[in-house]
């Protein structure tokens, strides 16, 4: 996971987990800058009650996910922190 799949994926679904923010404030200090504005930008958003602290609960008949196209990968997540590792 990057800041930049979780933030996507909070805004999609206007929910993050204990878990992935326990993620974020633990690896804070290895973000880069972006990763560290767009962690702010999360702060911010669960401030004014746009993204919840909560969980994803899958629905037993909702159609699985579409997996995102390579444009949106490279538009989107990989300027969010994916290549940061090499």
């Amino acid at each position: 996971m990057t800041v930049g799949e979780l933030y996507l994926e909070s805004l999609a679904t206007g929910i993050i987990t204990p878990t992935e923010l326990s993620w974020l404030t633990h690896g804070q200090d290895h973000f880069s800058r972006l990763e560290e504005a767009t962690a702010l930008r999360l702060g911010r958003l669960l401030d004014q009650g746009d993204i919840q602290l909560g969980c994803r609960l899958a629905s037993a008949d909702a159609p699985a996910p579409e997996q995102p196209t390579s444009g949106f990968c490279e538009e989107w997540i990989e300027p969010l922190g994916r290549q940061r590792h090499r």
